[in-house]
């Protein structure tokens, strides 16, 4: 029986004995893994950076553009908002994210066993779904993968995410993390941290944000994209929903806190405009690298745009268009801030910016520094010229109406965009005074001295013709336009604030007001009479060789507004004349910029032309005015250096016209077919002014110019 007992005490001698092998063997390892753990996370600790420089965010700068009335039109670049400390973090926000993403936050060393081993039964459930292990990250997990790892999904990475976890817990406070991670986390819309989130999505800092909007935020982590209340606002509310019914059962909310948070009426931002305004934007921010130097925290810029006005100018600018043409619409406060700008008929079809970057030509928009130059020379607008044929070296400018009027006063020559007068006041004061007056107002594109650029030949751009008219409605004071009024960081520090200098006098005062003379009396009577919008408007016409191009630029009541139309091809365009087209652009927006404005009586009055004279036919047919009588009759087309070139006139009756839309010239038709103009009197000025008949002016004596 004693052997029976030993043969029956071996085997579990032995089963015991491995067993406690098995169990050192197992302490042993779990001893050596919890050292290497340890191990880890020391080593993690001495390389973790310092928690200022885990607070600077390196993914790029954003910037909020806003409009004149505070609203942001665009959001650039990567939003991180304002660093919001923890104590600045509205406590709801700070309860909503715990109970959503962390509920026992409080309670781990940085990873959670509980939810690690949740995990681990969900993904045995799910073997072989493809779906991804859920639950098992804690807040610090995700503050660690978010600014040390990336978002792949490996066994490695995990490990790794849960050593520097267990790091971070060591050197940082839970405070400090939970700062980190609100200011960090991703909310969608490119929103990163809740100031940016709740700035994008509900147009306030986040210091303001209630249980309802905490909520709707909060829910926003676990899906981004599917959960934007820009993209989905229904499904944005319904997982704000979830997120109440969690701090709820979590305690850190009442049952009526829960029911009286009413995530319907929530009032989400409205989105920014992106079409028209952003010919505007991509014009004023590029000036950001010249006014501050701050690369890296985010900025808001506050602009000079108007956007009621942004809006009448796009409206005026596609209402008026010829078919198959582009447009540009600049408008310019009295002090050069940009209060409209249209640089195409579309932004999203056609980013080029033809307000700012196109250079074409002005046609006899360009007079205005000819009889700017004559002015400063000393002529007056009761002085008096003579309309005659005249040729300077080889170039023989002609008037469109193909006639000449004799004796007149540089008042009505301008008013009726008289090419002669024009040529002969460009001789009298020197082209290269021309080219220098122009130059003195803000031309910044080549200007040639050849005889016919006083009928404009040289390219500009828009932006700055609009310029120099606004510096003659500014009394001869520079105009300088703008569209920054000033930069503050996302916190209120003030980094720039634009200044207005009033110190650069461009001509005397009564040169300004003489050109004012002029040009009021070319929109009441002559060539610009379609900008007339019931109150006193100053402006000029411009039209270029064959249609190409129509101008139209004038100042009421403090807005200088310039339009541009024409094709980018610079091809021909029937029918387009400054007159027409760009002018009525001109008044359907002027009436909208200038309704809530007082009424401006210039300093000089309208002063009748000469009661005799029929205008260029600009002013009722639109034929071009740049005064080169297309060939007929001796007269001369410029090339593209204004340099005089033959050029035979085609016969429009010809077949073959390759534009279906192409009007005919009135002074392309057979002569008996041609429209008769009324005849000009003193009575038919009397009836379009709706004035009583008054004398005629007599033509004061035209002075010697200065030397």
């Amino acid at each position: 029986m004693a052997g029976s007992g030993k043969s029956k005490g071996a085997p579990r001698g032995r089963a015991k004995t491995w067993m406690l092998r098995g169990l050192k063997i197992g302490l042993a390892a779990a001893v050596a893994g919890l050292l290497a753990v340890v191990i880890a996370v020391v080593i993690a600790m001495q390389s973790l950076p310092s928690y200022d420089s885990l607070k600077s965010s390196p993914n790029g700068q954003m910037i909020r553009v806003h409009a004149a009335d505070g609203s942001v039109i665009v959001s650039l670049g990567p939003s991180f908002g304002r660093w919001m400390d923890y104590d600045q973090i509205p406590q709801v926000m700070i309860d909503a994210m715990v109970s959503t993403e962390d509920k026992r936050f409080y309670l781990h060393p940085g990873v959670d066993p509980i939810g690690m081993a949740r995990a681990a039964w969900v993904a045995v459930e799910r073997r072989g779904s493809g779906r991804r292990w859920q639950g098992a990250s804690t807040i610090t997990q995700q503050v660690t993968r978010n600014i040390f790892l990336n978002n792949s999904y490996s066994f490695g990475r995990k490990i790794r995410e849960m050593v520097l976890a267990l790091a971070l817990e060591r050197k940082f406070s839970k405070r400090q993390i939970l700062e980190l991670y609100l200011n960090k986390v991703y909310f969608g819309g490119g929103a990163y941290g809740i100031d940016a989130a709740s700035r994008k999505f509900f147009g306030h800092p986040a210091t303001s944000l209630d249980l309802p909007e905490a909520a709707i935020v909060a829910g926003l982590v676990k899906a981004p994209s599917s959960y934007s209340p820009t993209a989905d606002a229904e499904a944005a509310i319904g997982r704000a929903g979830v997120v109440l019914d969690l701090m709820q059962e979590n305690g850190v909310i009442s049952a009526s806190q829960r029911a009286d948070a009413d995530i319907q009426n929530v009032k989400l931002a409205p989105e920014a405009p992106q079409n028209s305004v952003r010919y505007f934007t991509d014009w004023a921010l590029p000036q950001l690298d010249l006014l501050i130097d701050e690369p890296n925290e985010p900025l808001e810029v506050y602009t000079t745009i108007d956007l009621n006005m942004q809006k009448a100018a796009t409206a005026a600018i596609q209402a008026n268009v010829p078919s198959g043409t582009q447009g540009a619409l600049v408008s310019l406060d009295r002090d050069g801030a940009v209060r409209a700008m249209v640089g195409g008929l579309d932004y999203v079809t056609s980013n080029y910016n033809r307000a700012t970057t196109a250079t074409r030509q002005p046609g006899s928009a360009w007079k205005i520094f000819v009889y700017m130059a004559a002015l400063e020379a000393g002529y007056t607008p009761d002085t008096g010229v003579t309309d005659e044929p005249v040729t300077i070296n080889g170039w023989s400018p002609r008037n469109s109406s193909g006639r000449f009027s004799g004796d007149i006063d540089i008042r009505t020559a301008f008013a009726y965009s008289i090419n002669t007068v024009a040529a002969k006041l460009g001789v009298e004061v020197g082209f290269p005074t021309v080219a220098d007056m122009a130059r003195r107002f803000g031309i910044t594109t080549p200007v040639n001295t050849h005889p016919s650029m006083v009928l404009g030949t040289s390219d500009v751009r828009l932006i700055d013709m609009t310029r120099a008219a606004a510096s003659i409605a500014r009394k001869g004071i520079a105009v300088t336009p703008y569209g920054i009024t000033k930069v503050t960081t996302a916190d209120g520090r003030m980094l720039y604030s634009h200044q207005d200098d009033t110190s650069r006098v461009l001509v005397a005062p009564w040169v300004a007001a003489g050109m004012t003379d002029l040009m009021q009396t070319a929109v009441s009577t002559g060539t610009g009479k379609a900008a007339q919008i019931g109150r006193p408007v100053a402006g000029k016409t411009g039209t270029t060789t064959s249609n190409k191009d129509g101008y139209f630029l004038g100042f009421s009541s403090g807005i200088t507004t310039g339009v541009w139309m024409g094709r980018d091809d610079a091809k021909a365009v029937g029918g387009l004349q400054g007159g027409r087209a760009p002018a009525h652009a001109f008044a359907d927006y002027m009436k909208v910029a200038v309704s809530k404005r007082p009424v401006e009586q210039f300093e000089t009055q309208v002063t009748l032309p000469e009661w005799q004279l029929e205008p260029d036919e600009e002013a009722y047919y639109g034929g071009p005015d740049n005064g080169i009588d297309g060939g007929r009759g001796g007269g001369m087309m410029v090339d593209e250096n204004g340099l005089p070139i033959e050029r035979p006139r085609a016969d429009p009756y010809e077949a073959g016209s390759d534009d279906p839309q192409m009007e005919v010239d009135p002074e392309d038709r057979p002569r008996q077919d041609r429209p008769q103009p009324p005849r000009i009197d003193q009575q038919w000025i009397d009836n379009v002014l709706g004035r009583d008949r008054q004398q005629r002016p007599t033509p004061a004596p035209r002075p010697s110019p200065n030397p």
